[in-house]
């Protein structure tokens, strides 16, 4: 079973869970998905009314967990430890595979040291370790460890959900794409029409070039 595949069929599965529970009982469910080790978007679950709801509670630090695993990373768990429930093992795990990610969509080549800062780890065996067993043997990235360079090339990084606010700036900018490669077509299309042109005319003036030397040919033909 591909990883997408998979995906698909857990979040069906915690959307189902969730949507039959409110309130505290959604704690057990969004600390389970967090947790698990093959699930790495939560939009949907976030979006479940019942979780929305929870908007406001008593109990409004499942929200922002599962908010803090949909779009945060782990510096930013760090920096919030004091409004958020206490992370199992799992969950740290989890957090910090989310936070490559996150790292690696805007760079392709991460330097170890903004790794290691960015994951709390002591050394490069260590990263090298986690990178290899934790993030490409899950299949959520691909790449090369360069260890002269001391850094990942990223190959490949699965997405993560869109922050809010984000599906307008991506619509934005794949109709701007749209529209340049409307452009780029227009342009090779009128240069293929153009080099049709000159090929016509070059075989136009090759034709007459030809008739000009039969005709010379047998202009000396009749004199001989």
């Amino acid at each position: 079973m591909d990883i997408e595949q998979k995906q698909a069929e857990l979040i069906d599965h915690f959307v189902k869970q969730a949507s039959s529970l409110k309130g505290s009982a959604l704690g057990s469910v969004i600390v389970e998905a967090t947790s698990h080790p093959s699930l790495f978007a939560f939009f949907e679950i976030l979006a479940v009314p019942s979780v929305a709801e929870l908007e406001g509670s008593e109990n409004s630090v499942y929200l922002e967990m599962l908010r803090l695993f949909a779009h945060g990373t782990w510096s930013d768990y760090k920096g919030n430890t004091g409004s958020l429930p206490l992370l199992v093992p799992d969950q740290v795990l989890k957090l910090k595979q989310l936070t490559v990610l996150t790292l690696a969509e805007t760079n392709k080549v991460l330097p170890y040291d903004q790794l290691m800062l960015e994951l709390d780890v002591t050394n490069v065996r260590e990263l090298e370790d986690f990178l290899i067993n934790e993030c490409m043997y899950a299949g959520i990235v691909r790449g090369k460890l360069d260890q002269l360079r001391r850094c990942f090339e990223v190959q490949f990084a699965a997405g993560r959900d869109l922050r809010p606010g984000e599906l307008g700036s991506m619509i934005q900018t794949l109709s701007n794409w749209l529209g340049t490669s409307d452009n780029l077509l227009i342009s090779i299309q009128e240069k293929i029409k153009w080099a049709d042109t000159m090929s016509e005319l070059d075989n136009k003036h090759r034709k007459e070039v030809e008739d000009g030397v039969e005709e010379v040919r047998k202009s000396l033909s009749l004199k001989v």
